[in-house]
């Protein structure tokens, strides 16, 4: 029986990802670093720094601390001006996130950094429907690793024998991402999961085994993940 919701961030809450591609390519540009739309999806799952080395990597090029946050920052300052007067997430998404919110526990699991989750939330009014989150930060390994998905049900049951309620067990736990390492990790931790089709087809979900893949959660209430996950 599903106790838990933990939904991705990008791609899943806010459907951004070619937002992301395009900031990343012009700040990358800058630096005489090309990025391809395969290169952008190849790299899914991963966290700000490592997607960055990466991209530098691929172009043989140095990469100083220095140089490596400010393509970050500067990164970080495109999407917030890209979204700023229009928020791409739907009003559905919105509706069964506020539905889920008086069932389950919810989390968020992102390789994004807090701040700028916490920026589009609150640009959401969304600010008060998640109890746990697990982000981008030292010693945690990125997506497909399921390093990220064992933090948050750890930090569920935390707050469970907190309140002296029976901890859960990770299959109790269902987990909503847009990209086959998001699924692949998810899995790997032994949870359910749900594949939605914002970012890549349904064809590299179900390759990566989701349980379920949808186009939108918009198309999704408690009845269904009840029905279909219990």
């Amino acid at each position: 029986m599903i106790e838990a919701i933990f939904f991705d961030f990008n791609g899943v809450i806010i459907d951004d990802e070619r937002i992301h591609l395009e900031a990343y390519r012009e700040v990358l540009s800058a630096e005489n670093v090309s990025l391809t739309d395969e290169d952008y999806f190849a790299s899914l799952g991963m966290d700000d720094v490592a997607f960055v080395r990466a991209a530098f990597a691929r172009a043989g090029r140095p990469l100083i601390d220095e140089t490596m946050h400010a393509v970050i920052g500067r990164e970080h300052e495109l999407h917030r001006q890209s979204i700023k007067n229009n928020l791409p997430i739907s009003s559905g998404v919105i509706d069964f996130i506020k539905e889920a919110e008086r069932r389950y526990q919810l989390g968020i699991v992102s390789m994004a950094e807090r701040e700028e989750i916490d920026h589009v939330l609150a640009l959401a009014h969304l600010a008060t429907q998640f109890s746990v989150f697990v982000t981008a930060g030292p010693g945690l390994r990125h997506k497909p690793a399921p390093d990220c998905y064992q933090r948050a049900l750890e930090l569920v049951n935390n707050q469970r024998r907190a309140d002296r309620t029976l901890p859960l067990l990770p299959r109790e736990c269902l987990v909503i991402e847009d990209s086959p390492p998001g699924i692949e990790s998810a899995r790997t931790a032994g949870m359910r999961t749900i594949g939605v089709t914002n970012t890549v087809s349904a064809s590299f979900l179900r390759s990566a085994r989701a349980d379920i893949v949808t186009t939108s959660l918009a198309d999704w209430n408690t009845d269904a993940v009840h029905h279909l996950f219990d």
